[in-house]
């Protein structure tokens, strides 16, 4: 047989497919076929598929084409302290980690931030992840490491005026620069976002000045924390709203465009407005298992969400503070987390599939460009050895990917049709080169800081020479605002 295309650029034939269509179509031995950045055919493989006339022609035998996977929430500036602060005390967390990018807003470690974008593309690029969403102090860096990797990438940096010292009009200017410097960049696969941080460190002003603001740039996503903490609804009352997302449709911001992360304290009636008002949710297991300062909280409610056709994404957030890049790992734990509080069965394998891949798509407004194999949309697939005893037998696919597979099984990585990994060679990086320069940072930012990473933990500065460092005004401000509220309340009862 010969493909609709005369001489396509890529053809994968007689692999499992596992296509992600409204569908769920499924290929037990299935071709697909790319010709200048765009998914061709996806269907049964017939004979003559190997002899197809293309300058790539992979034999699939013994392995599983899906898409690639869409981390839709994450921070990776720091990526060069994974194992290194993940047992701090949460206090201690919070400060030493607040001095760090109070100096990062500053415009310091410059070297830091380059390394870790590095080296967090490389190994996401490694692990099948091939589009991410992250808010970080310094975007312009990711943009252009990412870029330059062949990834596809949201960036934008956070806003706010209750936790940085930075005055708001220069933090205004930053986001304007990096919107019309990088949306839309790199072919399109890097774009902006606006981001202002949560909803428990931003003033009403705040907030009415970035929704003013993303009125200017309409296909630019707003990006936030949203009901992450019991604290958010207090402080949206203290902003002279009924609750947090009041203060958004306020304003203007509850709309489509909102990629919320967390919204682990929503109501009912939280789940019925963001229905309503078709906004996407980022959900973050491993986080919030790893870091829980309140055991009593509750869980992101993911299976109302969804039953509400709310796009629900998987984020890894801030991988550097529960050590892992596994962002197939983030399926399972969303499995463990809602079975440990509903009880068993709350996800289906094929439902945590989707959340890595479509509904993650989705959750970006960008499910009509990637996000599942079908005809059209933009070659980005990787493909997965199946060729170890422990995925023998091939039961269900759908378990082997949420419950087993390892970012080590990825073996291969297309993104707009552009091989970006082959076989585990990554073709837009040299490994050794990111490691050298990574570690060379470390050693430069011990000299800069006094902190210290060993290979049996970490020695910090004092906490007071941290504290010095420690953004001020702004949380003072956030702190004063919400014991104030919380006094009127209590004086209510």
């Amino acid at each position: 047989m010969t493909s609709s295309v005369t001489h396509p650029d890529t053809v994968i034939h007689d692999a499992i497919v596992l296509t992600v269509n409204d569908e769920q179509d499924l290929f037990e031995k299935g071709t697909v076929v790319i010709d200048d950045g765009q998914l061709i055919e996806i269907r049964p493989s017939v004979a003559g598929d190997a002899d197809i006339d293309a300058d790539l022609v992979i034999d699939g035998t013994g392995k599983l084409v899906m898409p690639g996977l869409v981390n839709v929430h994450t921070h990776l500036e720091l990526t060069p302290f994974i194992g290194g602060v993940s047992e701090l005390g949460f206090a201690e967390l919070w400060i030493y980690l607040s001095a760090v990018y109070s100096r990062i807003g500053d415009g310091d470690f410059e070297y830091l931030i380059e390394a870790g974008y590095e080296l967090a593309a490389l190994n996401f690029l490694n692990g099948g992840v091939t589009m991410i969403n992250s808010m970080d102090m310094r975007p312009t860096l990711g943009a252009e490491v990412f870029g330059e990797a062949g990834l596809r990438a949201f960036f934008g940096a956070p806003i706010s005026d209750l936790f940085w010292d930075i005055p708001l009009d220069e933090q205004l200017t930053r986001a304007q620069k990096f919107i019309h410097d990088y949306h839309r960049t790199y072919d399109g696969r890097i774009r902006a976002t606006i981001c202002p941080h949560d909803d428990w460190t931003c003033t009403r002003e705040l907030w009415e000045r970035t929704a003013d603001f993303a009125a200017e740039y309409p296909d630019v996503l707003v990006h936030t924390h949203l009901l992450e903490l019991e604290e958010s609804n207090m402080m949206a009352r203290a902003n002279g709203a009924a609750d947090s997302l009041d203060l958004l449709d306020d304003v203007g911001l509850l709309d489509d465009r909102l990629i919320a992360a967390h919204f682990r304290m929503a109501s009912d009636e939280d789940v019925r407005r963001m229905s309503k008002a078709d906004a996407s949710i980022a959900h973050c297991p491993s986080v919030f298992c790893y870091w829980n300062p309140d055991p009593d909280a509750q869980w992101t409610p993911v299976l109302e969400l969804r039953a509400a056709s709310i796009d629900v994404g998987l984020g890894i957030d801030d991988h550097n503070w529960h050590d892992s890049y596994n962002f197939f790992g983030e399926a399972r734990q969303a499995r463990l987390a809602a079975n440990l509080e509903w009880g068993t069965g709350q996800f289906t394998s094929k439902e945590l599939v989707r959340m890595l891949t479509i509904e993650g798509a989705r959750a970006l407004n960008v499910g009509d460009e990637i996000g599942s194999l079908e005809a059209g949309k933009r070659a980005d697939l990787i493909v997965l050895d199946l060729g170890t005893p422990k995925f023998v037998p091939v039961n269900n696919v759908f378990a082997h990917v949420v419950n087993q597979t390892n970012p080590t099984d990825v073996e291969t990585a297309f993104v707009d049709g552009n091989t970006v990994m082959r076989g585990g060679d990554v073709k837009t990086f040299h490994p050794p080169a990111v490691v050298d320069r990574v570690e060379d940072a470390m050693e430069q930012f011990e000299a800069d800081t006094g902190w210290t990473f060993n290979i049996d933990g970490i020695e910090t500065p004092s906490t007071l020479s941290v504290l010095r460092d420690v953004p001020k005004r702004g949380p003072m401000k956030m702190f004063a605002q919400l014991l104030l509220q919380s006094t009127k309340e209590k004086l209510r009862i």
